[in-house]
């Protein structure tokens, strides 16, 4: 656990927001310096493939099933846009959200343009529907695209979100995936690491990148090139595709425990559950985020076998 006094705060946090982020920060990780972001922006990104059809629970055909985990769940924050929080927080105001401010669907792929992701909605307007509503909003994210024709553009819209969310004291998390023509292997180990070291020069607060892969050589060893390159800005990798449970949670063990990652972005391994079966899974990964559980124990939690609450 960490105390408000051991959080670094950003030099671009001016003086009167300083509390805010503290507090922002000491949420949004449950005290502890990780983060468990709960990945639930994929209804852009993804359009409806990834909440309908064979192997996918009938809870997840409609909406309100993420917001249903991220409140019955141990989490640390809920990513979503804007506008799912406008229609859906009057009912689930408990919930520690993170609005993701672009998004993109997948119907134009890289053969035929570089992906481009624009912003939607500027942080002001964020921090004055905080403001008014009085929701948890807690931070805000953003997409670039390193290598595409309009990585440049990207480059300057995140520049000054994270600029903007500082002086208001928001936690920025950058979702950075070197992607586009110019790209060879969007997993490749140096190239990732390269992505965490963009998202330190802009000054954020955490990096959502892909877990490196390189043929005959194991992840959670590449992946420390990776953190080492982001300094003071934190690592986590995202979900990726639905795998088996046990598999999941060793993975994400390896990450922070053998590789230094502060937590982890999921989305499809928890939503695409059953709304029990998904709680579950959020609270064994937090066990292991949060509370630095073995990959047993958590798995226990994820069969029922065990329980799981931050107060314990």
């Amino acid at each position: 656990m960490i105390t408000a006094k051991e959080v670094q705060v950003p030099f671009d946090v001016p003086k009167e927001a300083e509390n805010t982020y503290i507090d922002n920060y000491l949420a949004i990780t449950r005290s502890t310096g990780r983060i468990m972001l709960f990945a639930g922006d994929q209804k852009v990104e993804h359009l409806n493939k990834d909440f309908f059809g064979d192997g996918i629970a009938a809870d997840d055909n409609t909406p309100d099933h993420l917001f249903r985990v991220a409140q019955a769940s141990e989490i640390g924050v809920f990513a979503t846009q804007l506008g799912f929080i406008s229609r859906y927080g009057r009912d689930f105001a408990d919930v520690p959200y993170l609005v993701k401010l672009n998004s993109k669907t997948n119907l134009v792929k890289t053969e035929q343009m570089d992906p481009f992701s624009n912003q939607w909605i500027e942080v002001d307007q964020v921090v004055n529907f905080k403001n008014n509503t009085r929701l948890n909003i807690l931070a805000v994210g953003y997409t670039i695209y390193l290598g595409s024709d309009f990585e440049a553009d990207m480059l300057r819209q995140a520049a000054q979100i994270v600029y903007e969310a500082h002086q208001a004291g928001l936690i920025t998390v950058l979702w950075i995936y070197p992607r586009g023509k110019a790209v060879k292997d969007e997993k490749d180990p140096h190239l990732i690491a390269g992505a965490t070291g963009v998202a330190a020069a802009l000054g954020s607060d955490f990096v959502k990148v892909n877990y490196p892969k390189k043929e005959g050589e194991a992840s959670k060893e590449l992946l420390k090139e990776a953190i080492l390159a982001a300094g003071r800005t934190k690592v986590v990798c995202a979900g990726g595709s639905s795998m088996d449970a046990k598999g999941f949670l060793q993975q994400l063990h390896d990450q922070i425990f053998v590789s230094g990652a502060a937590g982890n972005a999921t989305g499809r391994n928890i939503h695409q559950k059953p709304f029990d079966e998904a709680v579950r899974m959020c609270n064994a990964i937090s066990s292991i985020t949060f509370k630095e559980m073995d990959v047993d124990n958590a798995y226990d939690i994820y069969l029922g076998k065990k329980s799981f609450s931050m107060d314990d």
